[in-house]
């Protein structure tokens, strides 16, 4: 029975933040950048990732800064909206919906109130005819408003947004599709069009790839597939125009950008170097070795900072005088993960191959990139049809103490090369160091690897295309007594070729699967315990039951059958007719995550393999296939979940999908305290979390907690919130007096005042003098009692009673007494 539940599908973070090119705010101090359906707001100076702006239900396509005012931003989206944000704060102040899927927004300083969309000719996202239209948003007082006139400007544009740009302030707008130039200017609402020739005699690729308009002057940049780039002149009458030619790339220009002043022009492509052209000169400058190639530049109006955006989903943040100031890196995602995702032990990161070479460790708490860790140890040469090497397997034994890879290099069996490496992992510097490289661990291709599930062994096992599985142990020299692995066993079966291989959870059993035959051997003595044959089907996947459920293996196989064994009848469970993808094993729990391949879709089923129904099903994860999956160990416990989310309730699933979407499984107990998390972070259910106000936050919690540590002492109490304050918290920034006029009336109503600390001073300096007092009286007691001691030491029979400390300090106290008036009173009776 499956059970009925409010699980959905969300995506968890590692989203692409170089879809679109980021933004630098006004003052240099934020970058924002799409990530899915989400806008991140970064700091320039630290990189900390500060907030998110959320309200979008699918992918975010384009963002842009307000012209009218500084510290807003617009979004838009495929859902069909756009959005305006106070980025600073966190809010959102109004949507607009359009209805149509849009994938690019532009604006411009002279057209207030008026934005410019990228979006398809009809309603249909996979329409491949765009156009470019002109939208006046309504002035409304409600929060979403629908918009329907719609103006268009230009027609059959490209589909790369980065073809489309506004020119010289608004004068005019630029767009080049394949061979074309299209400028439209505003005042004369004209079209002009420029062609150029697909090649010429010396093999040129004129091709358009990216545009960039001048600020000031009319002048327009373009990018070209070989590498060229075209300075544009005199087009806005057609017989006039002229272009100018700059060449440095080697392969297309991805992207171009001018300055805020129009000074430079820059320019990336696939050569990884940031390129600064100086506008109306020959000289340029230089800033390599950035990484992934560079999609896309941006630059501060007030022209400090540069943003670069790169293929290895990194944003750069660079200095005017070209000095890497900060780094955004997000998730990296290539074409395709040859690792599996992995959970690091200790640090309980996400692990899987990074830029080319490495391996990536990324935080899914904190959805931020941790470090990389480099594997092939050699410089990558990006290079189309490079032959270079690459980790194909990963994988961390029990305790996260060591780490193994696998790289090669090589498509064919003859030349091949393959490297085994084993890592420790070192506490002085927190990360993996080499420990034991082994060129050729196997004469073919690595299949499959893992390490022994026990804690008490540590043990590695390896199956190739040679036939052969080997079991690698740690050894060490006794001469230098270091450590290192080397082969212990190697296994085959009738000299069939092993496909994949499992641990049991207490590591006393070793499963290896031969084509068609699965094997099971005892990894103490290396004997053959027995082999258990199924249905016909190369065996795809394999692994054990977990806790109570350890008595089972599952494997699935080519003929599309999930196929469970009962270990101790080697007998054959229970057989189901499914295409099973993925199979994932819960660490923490006896439940099993199959992934479902459909002809569009995958599917989800969790079940237990004690029995053959499913725990949980959900139809439709995602689009296409389900390449990797994990299970992550959750911190706590889920509380008050219902049945149908009792598999999630100790771990948390993750999936890659085919569009490299990092995905994960949500309850709505956990979207409940996420909402009220995002409450409890807000002034009054309506103003966002800025620094001052959690200085205030934290200003009044210590005025209402009682002081309970030293309750004599008492001090003066800071002054309480006034409505004053509050109104200054609550009203617009642009409405306020100068800051200047506000601020020393605002720092002298924090002061404490100085009346309370005169007099606790006075008193202070009354009780030391008294003390003082006191301790002189008693040394002169002292020594008049010593003084009757001696006095009194020549008669025996007298006993001197001796007296407790409350008797003494009350005798002192009398002697202290000031009698002097008694001899006035007695003077006068006399």
């Amino acid at each position: 029975m499956v059970e009925k539940s409010d699980i959905r599908v969300v995506r968890c973070g590692g989203s692409k933040i170089n879809l679109r090119a980021p933004i630098i705010s006004y003052d240099s101090r934020y970058v924002l950048c799409t990530s899915g359906d989400l806008v991140k707001v970064y700091s320039t100076r630290t990189e900390e990732w500060i907030h998110t702006l959320q309200a979008h239900t699918n992918q975010i396509t384009g963002i842009a800064l307000n012209p009218a005012n500084h510290l807003q931003v617009y979004s838009c989206s495929v859902d069909g909206t756009v959005k305006l944000w106070d980025f600073i704060d966190g809010i959102l102040i109004k949507t607009f919906v359009f209805g149509y899927p849009l994938f690019s927004l532009y604006v411009s300083k002279k057209h207030e109130g008026v934005i410019f969309l990228h979006c398809p000719v009809t309603k249909k996202s996979e329409d491949e005819a765009f156009q470019l239209v002109a939208v006046n948003l309504p002035k409304s007082a409600e929060q979403e408003v629908e918009v329907k006139e719609l103006k268009a400007v230009l027609f059959d544009i490209s589909s790369n947004p980065s073809c489309t740009a506004v020119g010289r302030e608004g004068e005019y707008i630029a767009s080049a599709n394949h061979l074309k130039l299209h400028i439209y200017f505003f005042r004369k609402q004209r079209t002009y069009s420029f062609s150029l020739n697909a090649t010429d005699k010396k093999g040129a690729r004129n091709v358009f790839t990216c545009i960039a308009c001048h600020p000031k002057e009319d002048c327009i940049g373009t990018g070209h597939e070989d590498g060229k780039i075209r300075l544009w002149r005199n087009f806005n009458n057609k017989k006039e125009c002229t272009h100018s030619t700059m060449h440095w790339h080697h392969n297309a220009v991805n992207t171009l950008c001018f300055t805020a002043e129009g000074t430079n022009l820059l320019s990336g492509g696939l050569e990884s170097v940031l390129v600064q052209w100086h506008y109306g000169g020959d000289k340029k400058e230089f800033l390599p070795r950035l990484g992934g190639s560079i999609l896309h530049i941006s630059t501060s109006p007030d022209g400090q900072l540069f943003c670069t955006s790169h293929s290895d989903n990194k944003i750069t943040v660079i200095e005017s005088s070209l000095k890497v100031s900060a780094v955004i890196q997000g998730l990296v995602k290539g074409d395709e993960v040859l690792t599996d995702l992995m959970i690091d032990p200790r640090s309980k990161s996400l692990v899987l191959n990074g830029k080319p070479g490495h391996l990536q460790f990324y935080s899914l708490l904190r959805d931020k990139h941790l470090y990389n860790l480099d594997i092939v140890q050699q410089e990558y040469i990006y290079e189309a049809g490079l032959d270079q090497f690459e980790v194909v397997k990963a994988a961390f034994d029990v305790k996260g103490s060591w780490l193994a890879t696998v790289e090669q290099r090589g498509k064919k069996s003859s030349d091949l090369e393959i490297f085994l490496k084993l890592w420790a992992f070192d506490e002085q510097t927190q990360s993996f160091v080499l420990n034991t490289s082994i060129a050729a661990a196997h004469e073919d291709q690595i299949m499959s690897m893992c390490f022994s599930s026990s804690e008490e062994t540590t043990m590695l096992v390896t199956t190739a295309k040679d036939c052969q599985f080997k079991a690698w142990v740690q050894g060490s020299e006794a001469d230098t007594q270091q450590s290192f692995w080397s082969c212990d066993f190697v296994g085959s079966y009738h000299n069939l070729r092993p496909t994949n291989c499992s641990f049991s959870a207490d590591g006393s059993l070793l499963a290896v699967s031969f084509q068609e035959v699965i094997t099971i051997w005892s990894p103490e003595t290396w004997e053959l315990l027995s082999t258990l044959c199924q249905p016909p089907g190369e065996i795809r996947d394999l692994c054990f039951g977990r806790l109570s459920c350890s008595k089972y293996l599952l494997g699935t196989t080519t003929k599309n059958l999930l196929c469970c064994w009962n270990l101790l009848t080697c007998a054959l469970e229970w057989c189901s007719s499914l295409d099973v993808g993925t199979l994932l094993p819960d660490p923490l729990s006896e439940n099993v995550a199959a992934f479902s391949y459909q002809p569009t879709h995958t599917d989800l089923f969790v079940f237990r393999p004690s029995e053959p129904r499913p725990l949980f099903a959900h139809k439709s994860v995602c689009s296409g296939k389900v390449h990797r999956a994990v299970f992550v160990p959750r911190e706590e416990l889920l509380a008050r979940c219902d049945e149908g989310s009792q598999w999630l309730n100790r771990s948390q699933l993750y999936f890659l999908s085919q569009a490299m979407d990092l995905l994960t499984f949500s309850t709505a107990t956990e979207d409940d305290r996420m909402l009220a998390a995002s409450k409890r972070l807000v002034v009054d259910d309506s103003v966002a979390v800025t620094p001052f106000y959690l200085l205030l936050g934290k200003h009044r919690q210590q005025q209402e907690k009682p002081n309970t540590s030293n309750p004599v002492t008492h001090k003066p109490q800071l002054p309480q919130g006034s409505v004053a304050i509050k109104e200054l918290l609550h009203t617009a920034a642009h409405v306020l007096p100068a800051a200047s006029v506000l601020c020393s009336l605002f720092v002298t109503s924090l002061l404490i005042s100085n009346t309370g600390v005169r007099e606790e001073m006075d008193s202070s300096e009354q009780e030391m003098d008294s003390e003082k007092e006191e301790e002189d009286s008693e040394e002169e007691i002292e020594a008049c009692d010593s003084q009757q001691e001696l006095r009194a030491q020549g008669s025996v029979d007298e006993v001197t009673p001796k007296l407790s400390k409350a008797q003494e300090k009350e005798l002192r106290k009398v002697r202290k007494t000031d009698f002097s008036w008694m001899t006035g009173l007695i003077d006068s009776k006399s």
